[in-house]
């Protein structure tokens, strides 16, 4: 059966009709699910195999049959841990009906079957009794269900209905307990993602300052987590103001309550500071005893334990709701709310002279709403798009890049999603400026904003798609310089933005025949890498903890070949270190002083090689070329060393081209050089890629 999907194009902007097979969205899932990297995850596969062990030899002591629940079972495989260590029967519930599949095949090729069943429903479905779904009641509950902030993927309401209707009282949990830590930072990178810091620009007529409006200011922002790899930040761009403290237990051997609840610790500053960030990770114990723990701490908690790389699992960055000074020794109180799904934090200064009873009064009230944006900024902009718009050098390119080409007489048409670029081209000494807003989100956000500035009478918002755009809305004036970052809020991959290239292309009839476009023209660039981990997230695993699961692989690859394994897809890269194998190549230019060419883009090639290395895939990146010598890149800063050590730029994801040999776990030996197609459909915006290695 085939079904339409309509769809926006990122790239030309139009709405488009795909006919799509039904299994479409399964191998998109698949394609692009975390399976591989948490089967590659080691340390929490041997200590789920440890506390499975023990939970199993603790019922037998008992004189019991051990009887396991095993909800969210994926792959089958801690369903055939616990079978192996010799449990009765296994119940795998798994609700994604393509995985369930494949675990009914990987518990028969493991010899299985007869101990496990695989039963392809939500666990709240689940029947018990002699004509359920499972005879009686499970005496031990093992699970995965967990995220990077622990509770996102709705492990407390799943805990809380086993516990009243799948499994016996006092029941043996794997894991036992899960333990949330926290540490209060003060970090201007980190805050740079919440908030937009005043921006400065050297005008004619001195220094103009352009400042957030105060709803912006004072917004709490996202109720989501920013989840991170914390161990790619370097400690020079934070500053810790606390000791690690835990937050709460969840103990999962004990019936759960998933209803919203607040926790609070004590803390007192090791250092005096500006209190905006809260840290926070977890760590689960597989047994009661506390033996067999496996923790996400960052390098600066656990400095002597070799970092376990694993991407499903990360740390989690919250933002208080407003910058607190603090001073070293104060008392402070730190609440955590959370809901069925997540958590947000608050931080109070303790009331001089506060008796016990005043503070459990006080704690009474500090359960604070979850935090909802009202500035409508954080609907707009990303954190990397915040950290992005507060990057003072990548302003001052722009600055310097609009010095050369305005005029006293400039006409200025800036097209992007709520860019401060209208502001700097009307500080610079644009006569006229006009904006085209893609969706009322941007225009209330640059209406505050202009308000904020007392610009609203100097720059015209026009919220309008390019293609609608008619000349009384630029009060029939002619546009002589277009300006764009480009940044657009629906591209994921980079060249997404060339989305300008459309717009630009859509406006013609408004521009000048001399028309200024800046940039001028954007190149896209590409290197060949090894990865120090991020491979993993596409490598087969084979045998796992001695289990067989291949068929999971094959899964994979069968997904991968159905459509995606032809095109790249996004990474922040400065989360995910790798080495140049070759030197960095531009491979495809796009010419935005001239429309967007019917005929296609096409270019071939082959990249030398350099240096010894596991040649794990292509990145790929976009630099826009704002004048004749000015660019700015979304991708390689800076290519330094010997080794090939690369910085990429922090406010974007770069596209990643995984090789075949990646998936297929056949590494050529050394290959000495790599050979690549491109072709850029005009029509569709996509690019092809092809790379054989040679």
């Amino acid at each position: 059966m085939k079904t339409f999907c309509g769809r926006a194009n990122p790239t030309t902007g139009s709405m488009e009709w795909l006919e799509e097979g039904e299994d479409y969205d399964y191998h998109q899932e698949i394609a692009r699910s975390r399976y591989a990297d948490m089967l590659h995850d080691k340390d929490r596969n041997v200590k789920y195999y440890q506390g499975i062990r023990a939970a199993v030899s603790r019922v037998k002591e008992r004189g019991e049959k051990a009887i396991v629940l095993d909800i969210g079972t994926g792959t089958g495989l801690l369903s055939m841990m616990a079978a192996s260590a010799g449990a009765d029967f296994c119940y795998a519930i798994e609700v994604f009906k393509p995985m369930a599949n494949a675990a009914v095949k990987i518990v028969e090729k493991n010899g299985f079957s007869d101990k496990i069943k695989v039963i392809n429903k939500h666990s709240t479905e689940v029947t018990v009794g002699p004509d359920g779904d499972m005879q009686c009641r499970a005496n031990i509950l093992v699970t995965e269900l967990f995220d990077t902030e622990l509770i996102g993927e709705g492990a407390l309401p799943t805990y809380e209905h086993a516990h009243k209707y799948l499994v016996q009282e006092g029941c043996e949990a794997v894991p036992h307990k899960a333990t949330v830590y926290v540490q209060l930072v003060e970090s201007r990178r980190m805050w740079s993602w919440k908030k937009l810091f005043p921006v400065h620009v050297e005008a004619e007529d001195g220094e103009k300052i352009l400042v957030p409006p105060s709803e912006m200011e004072n917004c709490p922002g996202l109720p989501s987590v920013c989840d991170i790899q914390l161990n790619q930040m370097p400690s020079s761009d934070f500053s810790t103001l606390s000791d690690v403290v835990k937050m709460f237990s969840v103990d999962f051997s004990k019936p759960v309550q998933s209803a919203s609840t607040c926790y609070r610790v004590q803390l007192e500053p090791v250092k005096s500071g500006k209190a905006q960030i809260v840290l926070s990770w977890w760590d689960i114990d597989m047994d009661p005893s506390g033996m067999i723990n496996c923790s996400m701490a960052p390098y600066w908690v656990k400095p002597t334990s070799a970092l376990q790389w694993r991407d499903h699992w990360m740390q989690c960055v919250y933002f208080l709701p407003r910058e607190e000074p603090v001073l070293q020794g104060e008392k402070l109180y730190l609440t955590a709310c959370r809901d069925e799904y997540s958590v947000w934090y608050n931080l109070q200064k303790a009331r001089e002279g506060e008796s016990r009873a005043d503070e459990e009064e006080h704690k009474a009230d500090v359960c604070v709403e979850s935090p909802v944006c009202r500035c409508r900024a954080h609907l707009l902009w990303n954190r990397p798009r915040f950290g992005e718009l507060n990057d003072q050098s990548r302003t001052r390119q722009y600055i310097k890049s609009l010095r050369k080409v305005l005029k006293t007489d400039s006409v200025c048409l800036c097209i992007s999603d709520g860019s401060l670029l209208p502001v700097l081209a009307h500080y610079l000494g644009a006569k006229q400026v006009f904006t085209l807003e893609n969706s009322g989100v941007s225009c209330s956000v640059m209406e505050k904003f202009f308000k904020a500035n007392n610009l609203e009478d100097k720059i015209k918002i026009i919220e309008a798609r390019p293609e609608l755009l008619k000349p009384s809305h630029l009060e029939d004036k002619k546009i002589s310089v277009l300006v764009g970052e480009p940044f657009f809020t629906t591209s994921l991959l980079p060249w997404h933005n060339l989305y300008f290239w459309y717009a630009r292309t859509a406006v013609s009839s408004h521009l000048a025949s001399n028309v200024t476009v800046l940039p001028q023209s954007a190149s896209l660039h590409m290197m060949i890498v090894e990865f120090q981990d991020l491979w993993r997230i596409r490598s087969p695993c084979g045998i796992c903890e001695g289990f067989d699961v291949r068929t999971m692989d094959d899964m994979i690859k069968d997904s991968l070949n159905f459509r995606e394994s032809k095109e790249a897809e996004p990474h922040p890269l400065w989360e995910y270190p790798c080495k140049s194998l070759s030197e960095p190549q531009e491979v495809l230019t796009f010419d935005f002083t001239k429309t967007v060419p019917e005929h296609c883009l096409s270019t071939q090639g082959s990249v030398k090689l350099l240096r010894k290395g596991k040649s794990h895939g292509a990145v790929l990146w976009m630099e826009y070329h704002l004048t004749a010598d000015i660019s700015v890149s979304t991708g390689l800063m800076q290519l330094s060393n010997e080794k090939g050590n690369c910085e990429w730029n922090p406010h974007c994801k770069q596209g990643v081209y995984f090789f075949s040999s990646v998936i297929e776990s056949e590494i050529l030996s050394d290959p000495s050089a790599v050979e690549y197609a491109m072709n850029f459909d005009t029509k569709t915006g996509e690019i092809a890629m092809d790379f054989k290695l040679l």
